[in-house]
């Protein structure tokens, strides 16, 4: 069969429609994806398991109170240095889940169930990720508490106020169980900001919990080998951690600084949620020159997730390099 010219230019045109046809079709059946995968991340120290488990984060404007010692101008121009969105402040929130000497440990619990509705999803997830991560609130044996502030307590209780881990012995700092609990501190309370944390915190410790924790002191193994370790100024009983396995050690800094930009890059800049700034600057420099010289790997509550990396000095603070990903522990 002889084909014309126009005839070939016809049948070119015809096969050459086929996938542009087929490429629309399959692009409109795809469905537009607006979540991430649920966010855990797991690495090993010596034989213990770390699971850093997101809660999510928040993200509000600058404003002139965030940083009560320096110019709100300034601050901005560091964060735009990190390459963060112009005028904005992000905070990120990672609780960690320890399998260490057969015992399954929380260590903070995030910003609360009520928070995920609140923040309309991004944050309050710390149990939706903790399940999808693939553990039961109900096998967790303790649950130990850096401190008392809302991101790290709210989540001990559910939607409705029961406990949200219960069969686990609740550990809280000795000193800061002291000061929370203490009707005179309660009576001289001064601010929004701190009356809400004293009605908070009675409100989690003696309603939802029934007083039913553990106090528990610095420079003691909580559970096998991790050990709290005082850092306190942030708040008045903050503590840290020293979890240490075989020759793997890693620092869990809670909130010695937040967000390492700008508070490591500038450990001279004071939050307005540091309860005593001084102490908490003087920590803070106490800390990181600490784990520069012993080459401590460090996990932090407020680091972007999953918030493990090294500190190296940098000019007058620190710089925060993120730990390799790894697909496999």
């Amino acid at each position: 069969m002889n084909l014309s010219r126009r005839d070939t230019l016809l049948g070119t045109a015809a096969l050459a429609a086929v996938p542009l046809m087929t490429s629309t079709q399959v692009k409109a059946a795809v469905p537009v994806a607006d979540k991430q995968a649920p966010s855990y991340y797991r690495y090993k120290v010596g034989d213990a398991v770390v699971t850093v488990v997101s809660d999510g984060k928040n993200v509000f404007p600058l404003t002139d109170a965030f940083i009560t010692n320096a110019k709100k101008d300034e601050v901005a121009a560091e964060l735009e240095k990190a390459f963060m969105p112009p005028g904005m402040m992000a905070i990120y929130f990672a609780p960690l889940v320890i399998q260490t000497g057969g015992k399954l440990v929380v260590i903070d619990t995030g910003n609360g169930a009520l928070a995920k509705t609140n923040s309309k999803g991004n944050n309050g997830l710390f149990h939706d990720n903790l399940a999808a991560a693939g553990f039961d609130a109900k096998a967790v044996d303790m649950v130990v508490i850096s401190h008392f502030h809302g991101d790290h307590v709210n989540g001990l209780l559910t939607a409705d106020g029961t406990p949200a881990f219960p069969n686990a012995e609740v550990l809280v700092p000795a000193t800061e169980w002291k000061f929370w609990m203490d009707d005179g501190e309660m009576s001289r309370a001064k601010g929004d900001r701190m009356v809400g944390l004293f009605k908070n915190n009675r409100n989690i410790f003696e309603k939802g919990l029934n007083k039913k924790v553990t106090p528990y002191e610095w420079n003691k193994e909580l559970a096998p080998g991790l050990t709290s370790v005082e850092t306190v100024g942030h708040t008045p009983g903050h503590t840290s951690y020293v979890l240490a396995s075989g020759s793997g050690k890693v620092f869990i800094q809670s909130d010695v600084t937040n967000n390492p930009n700008p508070f490591a890059t500038h450990p001279e800049w004071h939050a307005f949620f540091d309860q005593d700034a001084d102490v908490a600057e003087k920590t803070r420099r106490r800390v990181y020159d600490m784990v520069v010289a012993e080459k401590l790997q460090v996990q932090g509550f407020h680091y972007p997730f999953p918030g493990l990396g090294n500190v190296v000095k940098d000019g007058a603070g620190y710089r925060v390099i993120p730990a390799a990903w790894n697909s496999s522990m």
